[in-house]
C-alpha cells in the first residue's frame, strides 16, 4: 500500500513543497522515516503512533517507511507530524482522495490527537498558493497567520480526527479571513514619542535625517545623556510599513517562531538591540540548518548597537557585507541561504572607557593612548558605512526640569514622510533603490547638484579636514537628504555646511 501526499517545509524565508511519500508492506514490524530527517523529524513516528491510536484508528503491525522527498533537503521541525499520519491512513484507505490531493497538510501532533501550532506558516501558504493548490490544513493556532495570504482556503483544524473528517467531506471548516488592507498601513502606537525628550534638539534633528534618507548613524555621548531613549524613539518618525514590508518582515519572524498567537502581520517597525556578548552568528545567523541572525529579524526596521565598542571585533566585521548589500548569505556544506538584511544602523558609544571626555560637570580619568585604544576597536571600513556621527552632550538641569514638551513623532514623521515620497519618485526606475543612503557613485553624480558655493564650500572641507573619498560620498548623502527635506533641488552650502557637521567621528580624527 502507497499513498503520497503534500506537505512543506522553510528554506530561509521560502517554502518549499514537500511530497510525504507512505508505504505500509508485509515483513518485519518497523516504523522508519528517511529524507534527511532531522531528531525533532525522527521522533514524529512516536507522536504519529499515539495519536493515530487515541484518535480511534489502528496502525497494523506491518513495516512503514515514510520518505520525505526531495530527499537532499534537511527536514526539521515538527510541522511534518499530520502529514505523515494522513499518508499512513491514506495508504490504509481510511481517507477519501477527493480533497486530499488539492491540499497541503502542515501541523504537529500532541499524543492525544490534538494539533499545536508550528513554525514558518507564512511562507508555506506563500508558496502554496504560487503552486496552485487549492487548500492549507493546519493547527488553529496558525489560521490568522496564513490567512493574509490571498488565494488559497484555510483549513484550520484542532486534531486529527476533524482533519480526517474534513478530508472525508464529513464536516465542512469555514475560516473568514482578515482584511488586508487593515492590517498595515496606518498609525501604530510604539508606545514612546520624541516629546518626551528634554533638549537634545541637535541630536533629534540628526535623527530626522537619518530617518529621512535612511542613512545609518552612531551618537557619541557620556552616560545618562539620552542615546538609548533617542535610539528607541527612531522608529517612531519611520514611514509605516507596506504591506509589501509587513509580509518580508513577517516571513522572517514566522520562520523563528516569534509571532504572538493570533498574529496575523507584523506592523510595527522591528527594534531590536542585542547584547555586547552576541556572538557573530548570532547577529549575523546560521547553524547547520542556517537561522537568521539579529540582522534579518531587524529587516525594515531598527539595529540598536549600545555601547558599539564593547561588541566583538570579529561581531563587528560582520556587520560590514550586510551593511553594503542589505542581505546577507550564510554558507555550509549542504546549503547557502540569503537572508534580507535591510535595516537601519543605530549605534551609540562613550567618548572614552570611563564616559566621561569633554564633559563638564565630570572629570574624565583616562589618559589619551586609552581612549585612542577605545575608539579604534571600531574599524575605518566599518565606521566609513555610518553617515552620520552626532555627539550627545549632557542635558543641563533647565532642560530637564522644563514643563514644556518638545515636537511630537507625528509632526517630525509627517517631513520624513514628504522626503521619502521624492525620493521614491527619483529612484523609481532605479530598482532596489529606495532613499539617499542607498545611492551609488553615478547615482549621486546624477540626483546631487551641487550649486557653486556649495561646491566651493565642500572643497575646503575636504581639504583643510583631509576627509576621505567615502567621507565626501557620504556628505553630499546627506546634504541630498536635508535638501529634500526642505523640498528644494538644487544643493546649496547650508545643506552642505550642516551635512559636514555630521562627520565628527571620521576616521582621521581618531588618530
Amino acid at each position: 500500500m502507497l499513498s503520497i501526499i503534500n506537505s512543506a517545509t522553510t528554506l530561509g524565508i521560502d517554502g518549499v513543497i514537500i511530497k510525504v511519500e507512505a508505504d505500509i508492506t508485509i515483513g518485519l514490524q518497523n516504523f522508519s522515516i528517511v529524507g534527511l530527517p532531522e531528531v525533532s523529524v525522527k521522533e514524529s513516528k512516536t507522536r504519529v503512533q499515539s495519536a493515530v491510536k487515541n484518535s480511534g484508528y489502528d496502525i497494523p503491525p506491518k513495516r512503514i517507511t515514510i520518505n520525505l522527498a526531495p530527499a537532499d533537503l534537511k527536514k526539521d521541525g515538527t510541522k511534518f507530524d499530520l502529514p505523515i499520519a494522513i499518508a499512513i491512513l491514506y495508504a490504509l484507505g481510511n481517507i477519501k482522495e477527493d480533497r486530499l490531493q488539492e491540499s497541503v497538510i502542515i501541523g504537529e501532533l500532541s499524543l492525544t490527537g490534538e494539533l499545536r501550532p508550528v513554525k514558518g506558516v507564512l511562507p508555506i501558504a506563500v508558496e502554496t498558493r504560487d503552486t496552485k493548490f487549492k487548500y492549507i490544513i493546519l493547527p488553529t493556532g496558525n489560521a490568522a497567520e496564513a490567512a493574509v495570504v490571498d488565494g488559497i482556503t484555510i483549513i484550520p483544524v484542532k486534531s486529527l480526527s476533524e482533519a480526517i473528517n474534513w478530508l472525508n467531506g464529513e464536516i465542512e471548516i469555514e475560516y473568514n479571513k482578515e482584511n488586508n488592507s487593515t492590517i498595515s498601513g496606518g498609525e501604530v502606537d510604539y508606545g514612546e514619542d520624541f516629546k518626551d525628550v528634554k533638549g537634545q534638539e541637535h541630536a533629534k534633528r540628526a535623527l530626522e535625517i537619518a530617518a529621512a534618507g535612511g542613512h545609518n548613524i552612531i551618537m557619541v555621548g557620556p552616560p545618562g545623556s539620552g542615546k538609548t531613549m533617542l535610539a528607541r524613539r527612531i522608529r517612531t518618525i519611520l514611514p509605516p510599513m507596506n504591506f509589501e514590508e509587513s509580509l518580508e518582515t513577517t516571513k522572517i519572524y514566522s520562520v523563528l517562531g516569534l509571532l504572538r498567537s493570533g498574529t496575523s502581520l507584523i506592523s510595527n517597525r522591528p527594534f531590536r538591540s542585542p547584547h555586547h556578548t552576541i556572538s557573530d552568528v548570532g547577529l549575523i545567523g546560521g547553524g547547520s540548518i542556517p537561522r537568521p541572525g539579529e540582522v534579518s529579524i531587524s529587516h525594515n526596521g531598527i539595529l540598536f548597537l549600545d555601547e558599539l565598542p564593547e561588541f566583538s571585533k570579529s561581531v563587528l566585521e560582520v556587520l560590514r557585507q550586510p551593511m553594503e548589500d542589505r542581505e546577507v548569505t550564510i554558507s555550509r556544506a549542504l546549503l547557502s541561504i540569503t537572508y534580507p538584511a535591510n535595516f537601519m544602523l543605530v549605534a551609540a558609544m562613550n567618548p572614552c572607557p570611563c564616559g566621561y571626555l569633554g564633559d563638564p560637570n565630570h572629570k574624565c580619568l583616562c589618559t589619551y593612548p586609552t581612549i585612542q585604544r577605545y575608539r579604534t576597536r571600531i574599524s575605518g571600513p566599518l565606521l566609513d558605512r555610518i553617515d552620520i556621527h552626532i555627539d550627545v552632550p549632557p542635558v543641563n538641569y533647565t532642560e530637564l526640569s522644563s514643563q514644556r514638551e518638545g515636537e511630537p513623532s507625528s509632526q517630525i514623521r509627517e517631513r520624513v514622510i514628504k522626503a521619502r515620497k521624492i525620493q521614491e519618485e527619483r529612484f523609481s526606475k532605479h530598482r532596489g533603490i529606495y532613499c539617499n543612503s542607498q545611492m551609488n557613485t553615478r547615482m549621486i553624480r546624477r540626483f546631487c547638484q551641487l550649486n557653486t558655493d556649495a561646491e566651493s564650500l565642500l572643497r575646503n572641507a575636504m581639504e583643510k579636514l583631509h576627509m576621505s573619498a567615502r567621507a565626501h560620498d557620504r556628505i553630499i548623502k546627506l546634504a541630498r537628504t536635508i535638501a529634500d527635506l526642505e523640498d528644494i533641488e538644487e544643493i546649496e552650502a547650508r545643506h552642505i555646511a550642516e551635512a559636514i557637521q555630521y562627520r565628527s567621528l571620521d576616521r582621521n580624527q581618531f588618530n
